[in-house]
């Protein structure tokens, strides 16, 4: 069921679900996430099974502030505290080393937790709710994407509802301002490492915690024992239909060559052109998606694309490659995942 999050009500209700052991959908500025109490095992397990995600598969823990990290970290270098100042509550999520025995099944068994501290007001204040149970405090909540696994991600609680049905309490916290996944940083390497680009740049860690950002690829080659982190699996967010990311030249020849299907379907959706390339298109066969020019409206939108499309039983989707440029790292991380899928 869909509840209104600016509601006390249901904000108490979702809180004393969560410290029961419930699973809860959750708004944030990022993505809406599958909520349980991250110290849970039982809850834990629910989540996987829910998403039918691989129980090694690390979830991501969302605290109420700088002060929670201590109960799952044991180690937060100085490189990460600056981070920890500049970007929370935000979409930026840290690799820690993790206290042993705290949290286990959230971090997938390994020695390291992700953590982080969303800005959303509804997520803030169902942390706040969680952290000031009396009988049962809850200290943080593991809240992976609220979908099935390696599919679209969700950013309104109608997608959450339409994708596990009415049984799951969901606070409803308008539509996501950010929109694609937190940006993940490795702080156990000795130096910051970018895992999953997102709204928060490569450059921007840089210039926060005056350190060089190392890439994952660089140091994979070097450490093979490098922890797992939430959606970093080649392919991921994939939406039912095919999607295939081409140029403005390839997008416009493929679109020459385009005919009906058989069943009279829609054949290749265009869902964005980022070069303000006039693409000529058969209108009889195509759906296009003409998407901001900047990254971040973009972002914001990307995943409602997709999942718009899927619901008018699309079977391709064809996307035009984002500009190289890095503040459209995280969209181009996202298509490229997809594409994969």
């Amino acid at each position: 069921m869909i509840l209104d999050g600016r509601d006390a009500g249901a904000i108490t209700a979702a809180a004393q679900a969560i410290a029961a052991g419930e699973l809860v959908g959750m708004p944030t500025e990022t993505v809406y996430g599958l909520a349980a109490d991250a110290d849970n095992a039982a809850a834990i397990a629910k989540i996987f099974a829910a998403k039918g995600r691989p129980a090694d598969h690390p979830l991501i823990v969302h605290v109420l502030d700088a002060s929670s990290v201590a109960h799952f970290a044991c180690d937060v270098p100085d490189f990460a505290r600056a981070l920890i100042k500049a970007f929370w509550p935000g979409p930026l999520t840290l690799i820690l080393q993790r206290q042993p025995g705290v949290a286990v099944a959230a971090a997938g068994g390994q020695d390291s937790i992700g953590l982080r501290c969303p800005s959303h007001p509804v997520a803030q204040a169902l942390l706040q709710a969680c952290q000031a149970d009396a009988v049962k405090p809850v200290w943080g909540v593991a809240a992976p994407s609220a979908n099935m696994f390696g599919r679209v991600s969700p950013t309104t609680a109608q997608h959450v509802q339409d994708e596990f049905g009415t049984a799951l309490r969901v606070l409803d916290g308008g539509a996501c301002s950010v929109g694609i996944e937190s940006t993940i940083i490795d702080c156990t390497r000795g130096a910051p490492v970018l895992l999953r680009p997102g709204a928060i740049t490569r450059e921007q860690v840089q210039a926060a915690c005056g350190m060089q950002v190392l890439l994952q690829e660089a140091m994979q080659a070097l450490d093979s024992a490098a922890p797992r982190a939430s959606g970093t699996l080649e392919s991921h967010y994939a939406p039912k239909a095919k999607l295939r990311l081409m140029d403005a030249k390839a997008l416009q020849t493929a679109l020459d060559l385009l005919g009906r299907d058989v069943d009279g379907k829609v054949s290749a959706p265009v869902i964005a052109t980022y070069s303000r390339a006039i693409l000529k298109t058969p209108s009889a066969t195509v759906l296009r998606k003409r998407m901001p020019d900047d990254a971040p409206a973009t972002a914001q939108q990307l995943f409602a694309a997709l999942r718009a499309f899927d619901a008018q039983g699309v079977k391709l989707i064809w996307a035009e490659t984002p500009p190289d440029d890095h503040e459209w790292d995280g969209v181009r991380d996202r298509l490229q995942r997809a594409a994969a899928g």
